[in-house]
């Protein structure tokens, strides 16, 4: 498992203020603010994404495209539980892939490993088989709301 002790940390940082949202490390040991989860996984209080540096790269991605998938309307009251139904959901888990794209040294197989590591689940049975054969809901989800565009490339746009 990708931990973000491992990963450039100022890369990530930058991907994330594209989206609005601030990269806030808590201390080794410390309970994550706003996280869904607990244990070591990300957390998420309006516009700040909370993390240790032994939180899973894949728990940051995942609640950073929470925060760019969600309406307006959740993101301002955001603490912890970012809400949403089953297609955003789907898009959220799509998006976390393209962005780990963005990120030196990661992209998408790595965490297609960590999230069938961490125990998510798909349909057929793995995350890539999902991404690359089942997913164009999810793509189409992002596409209509100015998330990536038709090539499949990350706006810097959250959606409105």
């Amino acid at each position: 498992m990708l931990l973000l002790n491992a990963t450039d940390r100022l890369a990530l940082a930058l991907l994330l203020n594209r989206f609005g949202l601030t990269l806030a490390l808590t201390a080794p040991g410390e309970i994550i603010p706003g996280s869904y989860w607990g244990e070591s996984e990300a957390g998420l209080k309006a516009d700040r994404l909370y993390a240790r540096l032994d939180t899973p790269l894949h728990s940051v991605l995942h609640e950073a495209s929470h925060f760019i998938c969600m309406t307006p309307e959740r993101r301002v009251g955001l603490d912890r539980d970012a809400g949403g139904g089953d297609s955003e959901e789907s898009a959220v888990c799509y998006l976390q892939v393209v962005l780990a794209a963005e990120l030196p040294d990661v992209g998408p197989q790595r965490l297609f490993a960590d999230m069938d590591a961490w125990g998510y689940s798909f349909r057929l049975g793995n995350t890539r088989a999902w991404f690359e054969r089942d997913a164009e809901d999810a793509r189409a989800w992002l596409v209509g709301h100015g998330v990536i565009d038709a090539a499949g490339r990350v706006t810097g746009a959250v959606r409105v």
